[in-house]
C-alpha cells in the first residue's frame, strides 16, 4: 500500500529565506530534531557552496555515528550536471536537482538562454552525474511545476525517470495552487510517469499545508508513495512552505483523511522542535501556531471552557501531551545561574554538563565547541545542543576545520 513520506526543506528552503538566518551549527540541529521526529529525510543545503562544505562533511560524520538515526541526509543542486560535479565528493547519497519549467520563467528568467531542449538536456545529464557519483536516490524539481502546462510536464517527468530519477518534485512555486487542483494534476502526473510525484508547495494564499496534502492524496489515488516537502514552523521564502507539524497532524487526525505515514513519527519532540527553532531563528511563534503556539491549547470563554474543564475533547482535537514537554533550558533559569559560552572557563562548562546529567566525551574538544558554537549563534546554548556537543564533540568539530 503507497504510503506518506516527509522530506523537510527547512535546511534549504527554510535558511534561505530573507530576513533571516541560522548558524550551521544551528542546521545541525535542524537535522537532530528531525530524527528525533523520525522524518524520513532532509534536504541539508547546498553540497557545492563552499561554506556550505564543512559543514556538510560534519553532518555525513555525525551520521555515520548514528545522531542522526535513520534520517536521509540529501543536498540541493541547480539541474546542471556543473553543481553535481561540485558536489559529488562530499559524498551524499541523495539529491534534488532543481530547474525551470514553465513558459513565464522560460521567457522572464532564463530570457532566451534556455529553452524546453536545454532544460531537459541540461536535467537529465545532471540526474546522470548524480547516479554515476553514486547517489541512491536523485528527485528531479520541476520548478515553477504548478505553472507549467500538463504537457511538457509529462515529458520532462518521463524524461527524468528515463535518466535515473526516484522521484519529480512538483513546485508551486509563487504559492498559486489550489487543492482541487492539485490533486487532480498529481494523480495524472503519478499515474503517468509511474512514479512519486513530490509536493512543493508555497503559503502566498495560505493554502501551503492543504495543498501538500491534497497533492500526497493525489500520488496514493495512482499507486505510488507521496513525498511531502516542509518546514518548521511554516517558514521559508516570501508566506512560507508547509508547516511540518501541522501537514503531521493533518494525516493523523484530519478527518476523513486514510493514509497511512511510512515515517516513524515521534511528535513527544514536535514542542522542543518548533519553540528551538523560532529561538534560533529568532522569529517569534504566532498566538495560534498549530500545536506550539501558546493559545493552541488555551480556553477562556465561558461556554469552551466551561467544556474543556469537563473534557478538553470537547474542544481539542488531539492531546497537548502528545507534543511532548516544554523546553526547560538551563540558560533560561531565573535568579543565580552560572552558565557556559564563549567566554566561559571549564568550572562554569564542568557545573553546567554536571547539572545537566551529561557524560561528556573528550572534554576539552567539547569544551572548544561550546565556545566556538555560542560564538557562531550569538546566543545561549540549548540543553539539547549541549547534550548534541557532549556527544559527539570530534564530528562536530569538522564545523570548524583545524579544530579536530
Amino acid at each position: 500500500m503507497p504510503k506518506v513520506h516527509f522530506l523537510d526543506v527547512t535546511n534549504r528552503d527554510g535558511v534561505q529565506t530573507a530576513r533571516t538566518g541560522l548558524s550551521k551549527f544551528g542546521k545541525t540541529m535542524v537535522n537532530f530534531y528531525l530524527a528525533k521526529l523520525g522524518v524520513a529525510q532532509s534536504e541539508i543545503g547546498f553540497p557545492f557552496l563552499f561554506h556550505e562544505v564543512p559543514y556538510i562533511r560534519a553532518q555525513t560524520a555525525l551520521a555515520e555515528a548514528g545522531a542522526f538515526g535513520e534520517l536521509r541526509l540529501s543536498g540541493w543542486c541547480r539541474g546542471v550536471p556543473q553543481d553535481v560535479e561540485q558536489a559529488a565528493p562530499l559524498g551524499l547519497k541523495h539529491y534534488n536537482l532543481s530547474i525551470s519549467t514553465s513558459d513565464y520563467m522560460i521567457q522572464n528568467k532564463f530570457r532566451g538562454r534556455l529553452d524546453r531542449d536545454a532544460i531537459i538536456r541540461e536535467m537529465t545529464a545532471a540526474v546522470r552525474a548524480a547516479k554515476s557519483a553514486g547517489a541512491l536516490t536523485v528527485g528531479v524539481n520541476a520548478e515553477d511545476g504548478s505553472r507549467t502546462d500538463d504537457g511538457f510536464l509529462l515529458e520532462f517527468a518521463l524524461a527524468a525517470k528515463e535518466a535515473g530519477a526516484d522521484r519529480v518534485r512538483y513546485c508551486d512555486t509563487i504559492g498559486g495552487d489550489t487543492p482541487d487542483r492539485i490533486r487532480e494534476r498529481f494523480a495524472k502526473l503519478a499515474s503517468a510517469v509511474g512514479m512519486p510525484v513530490e509536493t512543493h508547495c508555497h503559503n502566498d494564499l495560505g493554502l501551503a499545508v492543504a495543498n501538500s496534502i491534497s497533492g500526497a492524496l493525489g500520488d496514493l489515488e495512482a499507486g505510488q508513495d507521496a513525498w511531502i516537502n516542509t518546514c518548521v514552523n511554516g517558514i521559508g521564502e516570501r508566506s512560507g512552505n508547509a508547516d511540518l507539524l501541522s501537514t503531521i497532524l493533518a494525516f493523523e487526525h484530519g478527518f476523513g483523511l486514510e493514509a497511512e505515514i511510512g515515517d516513524a513519527i515521534d511528535l513527544s519532540w514536535a514542542r522542543r522542535f518548533g519553540l528551538w527553532a523560532s529561538y534560533a531563528f529568532g522569529q517569534a511563534l504566532p498566538y495560534n501556531q498549530v500545536g506550539v503556539g501558546r493559545n493552541a491549547f488555551a480556553h477562556e470563554s465561558g461556554i469552551h471552557a466551561d467544556g474543556a474543564l469537563k473534557d478538553h475533547g470537547n474542544y481539542e482535537l488531539y492531546d497537548e501531551a502528545t507534543l511532548g514537554p516544554f523546553p526547560e533550558d538551563w540558560h533560561a533559569r531565573s535568579g543565580r545561574v552560572v552558565l557556559t559560552g564563549e567566554y566561559g572557563g571549564k568550572a562554569g562548562f564542568r557545573h553546567v554538563m554536571d547539572g545537566l546529567g551529561v557524560e561528556v566525551r573528550e572534554e576539552d574538544l567539547a569544551f572548544r565547541l561550546v565556545q566556538l558554537c555560542n560564538a557562531m549563534t550569538g546566543r545561549p546554548l540549548t540543553d539539547d545542543e549541549l547534550r548534541l556537543i557532549a556527544a559527539y564533540p570530534r564530528e562536530l568539530s569538522l564545523l570548524f576545520p583545524g579544530q579536530g
